[in-house]
């Protein structure tokens, strides 16, 4: 039976989850959020649905509804759970039900669901306990799907940026080598999840999925994302005008515009049982 360990090491105030000021900033500006951030590969969205034995959907962490969008687009039915009032007022007005609370404190009432998926969001929840959640709402066979994305800057522009970033915010956590070796780095995050997933029981053994693509920035829709990333979003306004200002010069010198390479890895596993 799925259920919490019973003894559990005492998680690390540097754990992502335990971090709420970081994961509630992104609420300070939703709208840009949601214009600004990339969408998920259409490769993704359909093999979740057809790895998942119905078009019911629960989008943890849904924010302004990016991923539930498409996930609604394709036919499914989607419920989303989202901590912050103001992103989920965002999704409320593109027609989606979204109810406020974390996912670990969510109350499912008795629900159940086809696919619970978080897109860029299961690192601010406990994993262990998020999985636990899962476990408890997901119907036989049902599929959980945690997937984000990661950048590579080319190296030209990872320079410029991290030079700009070094002058005006030498304390920040933007770090050239780390943006280097992108999904290096991130495979932490994504071994946690997998971890929290064997430590429940009652799934598969988790596995990655990976889908690679691209997408090309002008200089304007760069800048206009930049304020919604996490080592920005709690800068003070006239350090970010400040950075934002240097890497606009930054991207003109280089022309322009820049085409970023992505990669989009899910952890995902199916609920095995109901025992």
């Amino acid at each position: 039976m799925p259920t919490l360990p019973q003894k559990q090491s005492r998680p690390s105030d540097h754990e992502p989850h335990q971090a709420r000021q970081m994961a509630e900033s992104f609420g300070s500006d939703p709208e840009r959020y949601d214009r600004s951030r990339p969408r998920y590969p259409d490769a993704l969205v359909e093999a979740i649905i057809a790895a998942s034995p119905g078009p019911d959907v629960l989008d943890v962490g849904i924010g302004t509804g990016i991923a539930a969008r498409q996930f609604q687009a394709v036919g499914c039915r989607v419920l989303g759970v989202e901590p912050d009032a103001r992103m989920a007022d965002v999704a409320r007005r593109s027609g989606l039900t979204v109810e406020v609370a974390t996912f670990e404190a969510w109350d499912p009432a008795g629900r159940t669901f086809d696919a619970v998926i978080a897109g860029q969001a299961w690192h601010w929840v406990d994993p262990v306990a998020g999985a636990a959640k899962a476990a408890q709402v997901l119907r036989p066979g049902g599929r959980l799907a945690a997937f984000g994305h990661v950048f590579q800057l080319p190296s030209d522009v990872a320079e410029a940026f991290a030079a700009v970033y070094q002058r005006v915010v030498p304390d920040s956590p933007f770090n050239l080598q780390q943006r280097r070796q992108a999904l290096d780095s991130y495979q932490v995050l994504f071994t946690k999840a997998a971890d929290g997933i064997r430590a429940v029981g009652g799934f598969t053994d988790p596995e990655q999925w990976r889908f690679d693509w691209e997408q090309s920035y002008t200089g304007d829709a760069w800048l206009d994302q930049m304020p919604t990333h996490g080592t920005l979003t709690q800068l003070p306004a006239d350090k970010l005008a400040e950075v934002l200002a240097g890497v606009g010069v930054a991207i003109d010198a280089m022309g322009g515009g820049f085409t970023m390479l992505y990669t989009t890895v899910a952890v995902t596993a199916a609920r095995t049982s109901t025992a």
